[in-house]
């Protein structure tokens, strides 16, 4: 048992916590306070450092820069290899699984052993791994390093334990596959080419044993040169040389010809019976010109030659070969069946692609019934049993990417009922079209945990588009897809004017999220300086959206005059009469008015026919003023049961009633304080030390949360493009392309002037004690979504200052704000509801709020807000706010229960608003106990008591590095502060004491996708965007890792591989029969030797805990597959002796018509017949 001190009465000093700081705190806890405590209050805590443990769970989405891919047709399991060295493994939905190998090496190809529950991968860094799959997390059981030679390609027969191995040097090495080791048998490139040949073949592009015969084996060299090797003999039976480079080569099932793809975009087919040159030639794309000579073509890249049992005609199927003349066509993919050929046009470049058959084996017809074609930025599977080819549904959440993630939310045990309701209404649509067949890849096992609850992860995107996606039990399915857009105009193309200027590539970009799962109420902010507000409803409706314009652009620095305050009418009236707010200056038809009072973009003022789903209500616009652009919206929050919406920047604070549609606050965060201003700020013009001359500095990582905004520049008078070329300057473009969190790398360079700080921001926090912006101080934030590597994760950021930035001159910005049941002052008895703001001065803001309790009263009477001046201070930009009451258990905000207001009206159950209070004078014995306060900041942690403002506890959580994120949440029953840092550190610590339950080095932050995606959420889990096209999630609970085994899907079930088909003896005897030999008997280190130590080098795989479970999965797999068999010869035997019973019966019933036959014609004589 914990006990805690705390003060309740107010007798304590009225002056806030020293700006200095808090006490030093290196300890394993917080620091308590020296207050005087005339009560003793004991709060049991639960969580200790057992409980955490980071491990992480699964990845949603396409594998990021795709290489390789493989199916095991017997399992039905498909990898996917990438260039960051990761290998997904997919099955049917549940099955996925993401392995990554140490080096990071990009996978070249990937080989399974079929049914055996393993895989081969060979990496770029010449490194062949065994992966074994009989366990729920595969693991490495060997590794082969080849030190002299580049692997090129890889090739292992079925059922075979030695696979070969291609070099860029044209050698080809033999593995023996159980042991990892290299075999001494090597066939050498100046031994398969002729010796009159004076040019090196080239790289080995591809290795094939016949179908035939698997003694031989046919190499394929990139120069053209293609040779038949015969393993017995250790000779070349026949070779070939053509004109063009050779890509691939795909066998005909009875090994009697083959098909070539080449680098002039032909085909040609070889027969071994005449090997002098191919019996057919074709180019399939190219047309015959004038002169009678083929139009050049792409190289066909791959090539697939399949039969059909059902048709006479060959499966071809094929990549490139289109024409050069036909500039900007999509990659596409060829299916030739016959004389019909039909082009299927891809929306990205095609990687590779796999024809899935019905049988593994080589010498049988292959009957194809699908195409898996793996593309740069998705993954299809073509139905080849339907004539026009179509797609199957993908249940893979393959689209995340399907524009750029902005940003990201998780929010766990949601009400049960939304994710069918989001569901109903997305499905209606749903694209249609695609093949009524099951998903091919249906390999592998998989249930439902016994621990689920539903989950939901909101997914925002540059082009306006929100996404809800079901992320219930570690899987991912698409609920629901909002476009943003729509709420607004589309510019005209022959608009002139600034509003029309704006909307560059992104405008519509999102950049925050705030949902209230409960009331179903959702908030969207934009890039654009806009906040739209969405109601959910089961039917469709035609409204209009309210639009709300606010001007919340100031300039601090400046003398406010009395009779500028007199004028302002954001202060609410003590007496409970809010006054309305001032109207925006109205427009007229000078061009100086219009460039004043306009919002980025025009919303829609007609009436508009909303479908089922989520429909708009309301927009918050910020406009332009005196020629500057509004500034970005640096923080949100919304109360459903308060029906307010309050927006920050780095110029203020604007409360919206999104009920009355009005405004009742809008100020800068200067005037907020009051004459409780813990600084003492210059009142000088900013205007006149615009220009001066500026040391630029280079900077850390900033928060996503507390980035300063741009300040704006001096006029240019004299002619209308003034205002233009002054917003249109040099790094100051009005609006950027959108602020994708899957392209963004942050640049790290550290200069002299700061060295020994991670950021300017903590030079000036070390000289003052608390973290501060100059007012000059900016960044400008630039982003690109670009095919190229290098421009893939672009994120440069510029930081300039002014030498007179050590003056307290601050542009303060809104960093968090939450609505809550709090107490605004010292002499409150009871809670009210309060919205509190944090700064990125690291100060904290209480403002009490007036709210009417009558449903009708709420309609009509205005909503009292009365900035109090209270003020709070900590180190570090304010990021999260949270609340305990005095049993130490989590306080949620109040909330109103969904209802549909567009539903048709019943007069028995009239709708009204039915509210949901968690007011911890509801939960104690004494109303007016008080309660915790959990303040977070990049720099440390604090609790304070309510309404006394004491500070009870507090945490330096990092002197080196910043908080990017910080979440109270719910993990085993109990109340936490998660962490994640810049420096890649994972942190938990105990509530309320501060205590560090977790501190784990998990990610280093490399780029700004991470910052802006990383969030926690209920359960001990979180996520982020791991690359531009995937989510990882992690957990950081021991329960849920304890119980991630059973979570996760099995990859390898114990299947009987299927019998080769018995082709009867006539064709046996005349050579239809594959021939087969014993590859030990050649490749053994018996018959061939031991492989030189210095060409390869063996390594073993994990050892440990993954190992014995590795051979413990791998036990149990034989037994289950002994115990099949053993199913199986029983059946036969049973089948067996059913038939023995059978055949006597037979040979009875023969014998005895043969004896009544025989008496019949004993007396007869031989002319009697």
């Amino acid at each position: 048992m914990k006990k805690f001190r705390k003060v309740l009465d107010g007798l304590t000093t009225s002056s806030p916590v020293n700006p200095g700081g808090s006490p030093a705190c290196g300890s394993a806890a917080g620091t308590p306070s020296t207050a005087p405590t005339p009560r003793e209050l004991e709060i049991q805590e639960t969580l200790m450092s057992e409980h955490f443990q980071i491990c992480k769970t699964v990845r949603h989405g396409v594998p990021y820069q795709p290489t390789a891919l493989a199916f095991d047709p017997v399992q039905k399991i498909l990898a996917i290899g990438s260039r960051s060295g990761g290998v997904r493994l997919l099955g049917r939905p549940g099955v996925d699984c993401h392995c990554q190998h140490e080096s990071g090496a990009a996978v070249l190809q990937l080989q399974f052993l079929i049914n055996e529950g393993a895989l081969v991968t060979a990496c770029a860094d010449d490194t062949l791994h065994l992966w074994n799959l009989r366990q729920r997390r595969p693991a490495i059981l060997h590794s082969l390093k080849f030190n002299r030679e580049r692997i090129t390609f890889c090739h292992l027969p079925f059922q075979s334990k030695w696979l070969y191995v291609g070099t860029e040097r044209g050698n080809t090495h033999i593995v023996n596959i159980e042991s990892f080791i290299l075999s001494g048998y090597v066939i050498m490139w100046n031994k398969a080419i002729e010796l009159s040949t004076k040019t090196h073949p080239g790289p080995v592009v591809h290795l094939s044993d016949s179908p035939k015969d698997e003694g031989k084996l046919l190499i394929g060299f990139e120069s053209g040169t293609i040779v038949m090797w015969d393993l017995r003999a250790k000779r070349t039976d026949f070779r070939i040389h053509y004109d063009e480079a050779i890509h691939s080569v795909s066998w005909h099932h009875e090994g009697r010809q083959f098909m070539c793809s080449h680098s002039d975009g032909s085909l040609s087919m070889w027969n071994l019976r005449n090997t002098a040159k191919p019996f057919q030639v074709t180019f399939p794309h190219g047309k015959t010109q004038r002169d009678g000579r083929k139009e050049s073509c792409k190289p066909i890249l791959k090539v697939e030659y399949k039969t059909s049992r059902n048709s006479s005609e060959a499966f071809v199927v094929f990549s490139g070969g289109l024409s050069y003349d036909k500039a900007g066509r999509r990659p596409t993919l060829t299916i030739m069946h016959g004389k019909a050929i039909t082009v299927l046009e891809m929306d990205y470049p095609i990687v590779d692609f796999l024809v899935l058959c019905e049988t593994p084996y080589l010498n049988e017809v292959q009957e194809p019934y699908a195409v898996v074609v793996l593309l740069e930025k998705d993954f299809v599977v073509v139905d080849l049993t339907q004539s026009n080819f179509p797609i199957f549904e993908n249940p893979y959440p393959m689209d995340i990417h399907e524009s750029p993630v902005t940003c990201t939310a998780y929010f766990a045990n949601c009400p049960p009922d939304i994710i069918p309701m989001l569901y109903s209404i997305g499905a209606k649509h749903k694209k249609t079209g695609y093949s009524h067949k099951e998903w091919p890849v249906s390999g592998g096992t998989w249930t439902v945990g016994s621990q689920t609850y539903p989950e939901i992860i909101i997914t925002g995107h540059a082009d306006g588009s929100i996404k809800f996606w079901d992320a219930t039990a570690i899987t991912l399915q698409m609920l629901y897809k909002l476009k943003t857009s729509k709420v607004f105009e589309k510019p005209k193309s022959g608009d002139v004017g600034r509003s029309a200027e704006l909307v560059e590539e992104d405008p519509y970009a999102v950049q925050m999220i705030s949902w209230c799962p409960q009331s179903r109420i959702f908030c969207v902010v934009g890039i654009s300086a806009h906040v739209i507000l969405y109601r959910f409803s089961k039917h469709d409706a035609n409204t209009t959206i309210t639009s709300l314009e606010v001007r919340l652009q100031c300039e601090m620095e400046d003398v406010i005059s009395p009779s500028d305050t007199e004028n302002t009418p954001y202060f609410s009236d003590p007496s409970g009469h809010s006054p309305q707010p001032q109207p925006p200056s109205p427009r007229s038809n000078t061009p100086d008015s219009v460039r004043d009072s306009i919002p980025c973009l025009k919303v829609k003022d007609r009436m508009i026919r909303m479908p089922p789903g989520y429909q708009a209500e309301l927009v918050v616009q910020l406009l332009w003023v005196d020629g500057e652009p509004p500034q970005q919206i640096t923080s949100l929050d919304l109360n459903s049961a308060y029906g307010l919406l309050a927006l920050g920047n780095c110029n203020g604070l604007a409360i919206v009633d999104y009920l009355q549609k009005t405004i009742l606050l809008c100020m800068s965060t200067l005037e907020l304080y009051g004459s409780a201003d813990p600084f003492q700020r210059l009142t000088r013009s900013p205007r006149k030390n615009r220009q001066s001359t500026s040391d630029h500095v280079n900077g850390h990582c900033t928060s996503p949360t507390s980035q300063p905004c741009l300040t704006g520049r001096a006029r240019v008078p004299g002619g209308p493009e003034g205002p233009r070329l002054a917003r249109r300057g040099p790094g100051r473009p009005p609006f950027r392309k959108a602020q994708s969190a899957a392209c963004m790398e942050v640049s790290l360079p550290v200069s002299s002037l700061t060295e020994g700080y991670p950021s300017r921001r903590a030079m000036l926090q070390q000289l003052h004690g608390v973290s501060m912006y100059s007012h000059d101080e900016h960044h400008i934030t630039t982003y690109s979504w670009s095919e190229r590597e290098s421009r893939e994760n672009s994120f440069s950021r510029s930081r300039s200052s002014s030498v007179s930035s050590i003056d307290r001159e601050t542009k303060e910005a809104v960093t968090t704000l939450q609505f809550a049941e709090s107490y605004g002052r010292k002499s409150d008895t009871l809670p009210t509801p309060c919205l509190w703001v944090g700064t990125s001065l690291g100060l904290v803001l209480i403002i009490p709020m007036s709210i009417p309790t009558d449903e009708q009263e709420r309609q009509e009477d205005p909503v009292t807000v009365a900035p109090t001046g209270t003020v709070l201070m900590l180190k570090g930009s304010v990021l999260r706010f949270g609340f305990l009451d005095c049993g130490g258990a989590l306080i949620n905000s109040p909330y109103e229960v969904w209802r549909d207001q567009h539903a048709p009206d019943d007069s028995d159950r009239p709708r009204k608003r039915k509210l949901v209070n968690f007011s911890p004078s509801s939960s104690q014995e004494a109303s007016g106990d008080g309660d915790l306060a959990v303040v977070c900041s990049e720099r440390q942690a604090k609790v304070f008591f309510m309404p006394s403002q004491a500070c009870l506890y507090v945490h330096n959580i990092t002197e080196s590095s910043f908080v990017l994120r910080a979440d109270v949440v719910s993990v085993c029953n109990s109340v936490c502060l998660a962490c994640f840092c810049a420096n890649g550190h994972i942190m938990t610590l105990s509530l309320p004491s501060l205590r560090p339950l977790l501190d784990v080095s998990y990610l280093p932050l490399t780029d700004m996708r991470i910052a802006r995606t990383f969030c926690f959420t209920n359960g001990g889990q979180a996520l982020y965007l791991c690359s531009p096209t995937e989510i990882q999630r992690i957990t950081y609970s021991q329960e849920m890792c304890d119980n991630l085994q059973e979570m996760l899907g099995e990859l390898f079930t114990p299947i009987e591989t299927p019998e080769a088909q018995n082709r009867g003896f006539l064709k046996g005897f005349f050579g239809g029969n594959a021939q087969t030999f014993d590859r030990e008997e050649l490749f053994g280190e018996a018959a061939a030797g031991k492989a030189s130590r210095s060409l390869a080098q063996h390594i073993p795989g994990q050892g440990g805990m993954e190992g014995m479970k590795a051979a413990a999965g791998g036990v149990v797999g034989e037994l289950a597959r002994a115990r099949i068999a053993l199913d199986e010869r029983g059946q036969r035997l049973g089948e067996l002796e059913e038939r023995t019973a059978l055949m006597m019966t037979s040979a009875d019933t023969f014998s005895k018509h043969a004896h009544e036959l025989m008496l019949k014609c004993k007396d007869k004589k031989w002319y009697q017949f």
